[in-house]
Formats: structure tokens, sequence, C-alpha cells
């Protein structure tokens, strides 16, 4: 045997996927599907009768979690589909910085200051008026496909 050390240096994550496959038949509406590349709420399914050619089709129109854009996708209903890896965590605010990135208290104890203000007007002055006030506010983060985004407010008091 040598005595060689051997580092192997590696780019992959530690295997925990983004998505996960689920046949596009059983997909239903409040559900998530990734439609070209992103992640999305589905709002509307239909599935259409089997044709000539013996697939019934599913056709989806979802709402990009992140942008809030509508997507469309049509599938075969025995297809798979990617459907994403949701989680919605609450984090308490800190503070927030000068440009647009917030300061959040996890739940053991370190921060995370790597989230910017949402884009939405209406949670961002919400957030902002209820910091200027001084109250404790929780702000829910989502966070799918290696994105993440404030998306939801509860103020637990002054």
């Amino acid at each position: 045997m040598s005595d060689e050390e051997h580092h192997f240096e590696s780019k992959a994550d530690a295997g925990a996927s983004k998505t996960y496959p689920q046949q596009a038949g059983t997909i239903r509406k409040n559900g998530y599907i990734v439609i070209k590349g992103r992640p999305c709420k589905v709002v509307e399914v239909s599935t259409s009768k089997t044709g000539k050619h013996g697939h019934a089709k599913c056709h989806f129109v979802g709402i990009d979690i992140f942008t809030g854009k509508k997507l469309e996708d049509i599938l075969p209903s025995s297809h798979n589909c990617d459907v994403p890896h949701v989680n919605r965590t609450d984090y308490q605010l800190i503070d927030i910085s000068e440009d647009g990135f917030v300061s959040l208290l996890t739940e053991n104890g370190n921060t995370k200051d790597d989230l910017r203000l949402p884009t939405d007007d209406n949670l961002l002055t919400q957030i902002k008026d209820g910091f200027a006030e001084g109250k404790d506010l929780v702000v829910s983060v989502m966070s799918a496909m290696g994105e993440e985004q404030i998306c939801g407010l509860k103020d637990i008091g002054p």
C-alpha cells in the first residue's frame, strides 16, 4: 500500500435532490410542479381524454412561487414530471440593511444574512413599516430548488 493521501474535490452537493419524480396524473391543484425549470404552485389542472395514440394528457397552469409568473405545460398523464421539495421556515427579523438584505435569527441562535427583502410591494411595506415601529416580526421564508425568498409575515407583538 502507498503512504500517499488522496484528496478528491467534488462539486456535487450532499445528494439531497432539489426535485422528486411524480406521475403527472396524480398532481392536483394547490400542489407543486416544475414547469420550464421553475418551481410552481399548480392553480389549474385539466385532463384530456385518451387520444388515438393512447395517452391522456394533463394541462397544468402554475404560478412561479418566486416570481409570480404564470407558466403552462402539457404532459402525458402516465409520464413522470419533477416536483420540487418546497420548505417553509419561520425566522425572527433582526435587522434590515441599507442595501436591501435582511438579518434573520435562526432556531439555533445563529444569524442568516443572505436573503433580500421581498419584491412584492405590499409585503415589502408591511415589513419596513413594522420594523420601523419596533415590532417583533417573524418572516416566513419559502425555499425550493436552491432559491429562497420571504413570502409571509407575522407580527408577534411589540
